[in-house]
């Protein structure tokens, strides 16, 4: 465990699928995610990952079932009320950032993000990363836009543009080494299409909340097991 990565990205997969083994609503399972998450981050924590990028909500998820989005919403607020007195979250200066067109979340979300973030913008020893109303593709042009109204406003002249100065319009700039997606799925269902380029992928076949420590350990391992040529 050498060669641990210093980001990860998860693709939490499976949580309507393992409720439904339980032969429970669909969306009960997004309440074991919400706490396997907890507990993958104080994994995170033990391997010293600093910063983790989680694929909560993406832009597709909001024509799920109206009685699915409001109950995912109450998950949200909720959770990120909690994260707002969580002892662990000031002591360990983890700072928690939401990426994605937030304004497409009920006003009373989009306040409880814009909060929490507020409170740990000045931590700087581990980030968490949610994806939110996300997708990569989205990404992508909203960056776009940000570069075209700058050129149009003549604070950036169109020579000017490549590689760096599109990653700094992107909602996010790290890149993650490995991305883990579980619940069986080999595809990246556009997830960070542009940071994770490069990434190492590992597919798991357990659903998100049947997901457990050896199961991180393993995945661990094979990326350390891995050679990353970047095309080279």
């Amino acid at each position: 465990m050498d060669q641990v990565p210093k980001h990860i990205g998860i693709i939490m997969d499976g949580n309507r699928r393992f409720s439904a083994k339980l032969m429970m609503k669909p969306w009960k399972g997004h309440e074991w995610g919400a706490k396997k998450l907890a507990t993958v981050l104080e994994w995170c924590k033990e391997f010293d990952i600093r910063e983790i990028t989680v694929y909560t909500f993406s832009v597709q998820n909001f024509t799920r079932p109206k009685d699915e989005f409001e109950y995912l919403m109450k998950i949200f607020l909720d959770n990120f009320d909690k994260l707002k007195t969580d002892k662990r979250i000031f002591d360990s200066k983890i700072r928690i950032n939401v990426i994605g067109r937030l304004n497409l979340f009920p006003p009373e979300v989009q306040a409880r993000l814009k909060e929490i973030m507020e409170l740990t913008k000045n931590h700087d020893r581990y980030t968490i990363n949610f994806a939110m109303a996300y997708g990569g593709r989205e990404e992508v042009i909203d960056a776009t836009i940000r570069i075209a109204e700058k050129v149009k406003e003549g604070t950036l002249d169109i020579s000017q543009i490549n590689e760096e100065v599109f990653k700094e319009n992107l909602y996010l700039s790290d890149e993650p080494e490995l991305v883990i997606r579980t619940g069986g799925e080999h595809r990246t269902s556009n997830f960070l299409a542009y940071q994770a380029a490069y990434s190492e992928y590992i597919f798991v076949e357990k659903m998100w909340p049947e997901f457990e420590k050896e199961d991180f350990k393993a995945c661990l391992a094979e990326y350390a097991s891995r050679k990353r040529r970047f095309g080279r």
